[in-house]
C-alpha cells in the first residue's frame, strides 16, 4: 500500500467525518504515529482531527488510555478488548466523537503461535455507542505490516461513518 492510497483514503475519512460534522481521535501502538502523521499530511485535517495518542508500551496504553491492568493480563496488549479499551479512552480523553486504534506485532520479532507477526487488532468507536473491532493478519515486513495497519484504520473509519444512518432533515 503506497503512500498515494494511504492519503486518498485519509481524504476520503475527512470528507466523511466532515459530512457528519465529527472529530477524530487515534490511539496508535505498533504504527508510532504513522496514522497521524498520513491524516495530518492533508492540509484542512484540522478540522475534522482532533488528537492522536502513541501508546507503544502497555504502561502507556493504562496511563493515557486508561487500558485496565486486568485486560492486558487476561488478553495481552495484542487483542480486540484491549484495542476497544484504546479507543474508548482516545474518545474519553479527547473531544472527539470517533476513534480508532491499532495494537499489533509489526515483527520481525515478538510473534507466537497464537498472535504471529502481522497480527494488527483494530477498534473503531463513536461516542454515540457504535463500535466495531477486528483482527487482521498482515504479512510482509515489518515496514508493510505498518503500512497496511494505517490502510486498514482508514478504511474501517470509511465503513464506520458510512453505516450511520442518514440524518432525517
Amino acid at each position: 500500500m503506497d503512500d498515494m492510497i494511504l492519503q486518498d483514503l485519509a481524504r476520503q475519512a475527512g470528507i466523511a467525518l466532515e459530512q457528519e460534522e465529527l472529530l477524530l481521535a487515534t490511539a496508535e501502538s505498533c504504527t508510532g504515529g504513522w496514522l497521524g502523521q498520513v491524516i495530518t499530511s492533508i492540509a484542512g485535517s484540522s478540522a475534522w482531527y482532533e488528537r492522536g495518542f502513541i501508546t507503544y508500551a502497555a504502561g502507556s496504553k493504562q496511563e493515557m488510555l486508561g487500558v485496565s491492568d486486568a485486560t492486558l493480563e487476561q488478553y495481552g496488549a495484542v487483542s480486540e478488548q484491549t484495542a476497544s479499551e484504546m479507543a474508548a479512552g482516545a474518545i474519553a480523553r479527547s473531544h472527539a466523537q470517533v476513534a480508532v486504534s491499532i495494537t499489533g506485532i509489526a515483527g520481525p520479532e515478538g510473534g507466537t503461535p497464537e498472535k504471529p507477526v502481522g497480527t494488527v487488532c483494530f477498534a473503531w468507536i463513536m461516542k454515540e455507542g457504535m463500535a466495531l473491532t477486528e483482527t487482521r493478519y498482515f504479512s510482509g515486513n515489518r515496514e508493510e505490516i505498518r503500512r497496511q495497519s494505517v490502510g486498514g484504520a482508514l478504511q474501517g473509519i470509511i465503513d464506520l461513518l458510512h453505516s450511520i444512518p442518514p440524518k432525517v432533515a
